[in-house]
């Protein structure tokens, strides 16, 4: 939870630096202390755990007696840890679980407050030389889900070039992740993913092995697409035109992946957390949005921090 790190005597030159240095050491007279530093912890989502850490270092030069440590692990491990009240805000990129809330209250006596802080399209990253531009959710179904068929690019009328085995590689990510829980529940209609798939922890190494391997399908948030891959466009059902994830798509909520991207507090944050989420729903923090790939808030929608 928010800490407030004040100086001690025996933070001193040559003493123990167990604690962020907070006296400055110099020789004569010495230095006076440092002032008071707060710390804000945030944990969750690996979707969003890049633009966090920019939130983080551009919140430091507005508030440079704050502190926000930042740490991924998927959006399951952030809401797991403001269950306990062991963060002050979590990252997630699907929404809180009934149960979830419901527990974080009985724990801590505070209910979960939901912050919508951008959007995301989840895209359907393919290999750059895949010939392929589509896919429909029943497709995706049948590569990805349990009983599914498909399992070769030729079944799906694709030839991958300069490969001799087309069978196709799954790239998911592990069941903390709120991108798995959201492709799970919106692509395959909420069954179980097939066995064999190769389930990394982050949403870059998703797409750095889709993008190494020509055979690779995977799924990954749009602000970590790479030249050497290729989003797809992405259809509901097959006969409906297929809409690719862009910042329009994600609007108008044409593409059928676009999703919402949360932070989470114990009830109405104060003080400190109030000031950083305030923060980032203002035009600085949707910028930081912005320059990482996703979609802001509307202006509308923003806050005077």
């Amino acid at each position: 939870m928010t800490r407030v790190l004040r100086s001690r005597p025996w933070l001193l030159c040559g003493g123990p630096l167990a604690l962020s240095a907070l006296v400055a050491c110099g020789g004569g007279g010495g230095k006076a202390a440092q002032p008071a530093k707060t710390v804000i912890q945030n944990k969750g989502s690996d979707t969003m755990v890049n633009v966090a850490q920019v939130w983080a270092e551009e919140y430091r030069k507005a508030a440079p007696d704050v502190e926000v440590e930042v740490s991924g692990g998927g959006s399951g491990v952030g809401l797991a840890a403001l269950i306990k009240g062991a963060v002050d805000i979590a990252n997630a990129s699907r929404d809180i679980k009934p149960s979830e809330s419901e527990l974080a209250t009985k724990n801590t006596g505070k209910t979960p407050k939901e912050f919508t802080v951008g959007f995301d399209a989840l895209a359907v990253y393919v290999h750059k030389d895949n010939p392929l531009s589509e896919v429909t959710f029943e497709q995706l179904t049948d590569i990805f889900a349990e009983g599914g068929k498909t399992t070769r690019w030729s079944e799906l009328g694709v030839k991958i070039p300069g490969v001799t085995d087309d069978t196709i590689v799954r790239v998911s990510r592990q069941s903390s992740s709120g991108t798995y829980e959201f492709f799970r529940e919106h692509a395959l209609g909420n069954k179980d993913f097939r066995l064999g798939s190769r389930d990394l922890n982050g949403s870059k190494e998703v797409v750095e092995l889709v993008g190494s391997t020509p055979t690779a399908i995977g799924y990954s948030g749009m602000g970590y697409a790479t030249p050497a891959i290729k989003m797809l466009k992405v259809a509901k059902a097959k006969g409906e035109a297929a809409v690719a994830p862009t910042v329009a798509g994600v609007h108008d909520r044409s593409y059928p992946l676009a999703r919402s991207l949360h932070v989470y507090t114990l009830g109405e944050p104060e003080g400190p957390v109030k000031a950083y989420v305030d923060w980032i729903l203002s035009d600085a923090g949707q910028k930081v949005v912005e320059d990482s790939g996703y979609v802001p808030l509307p202006p509308e929608q923003r806050r005077k921090p």
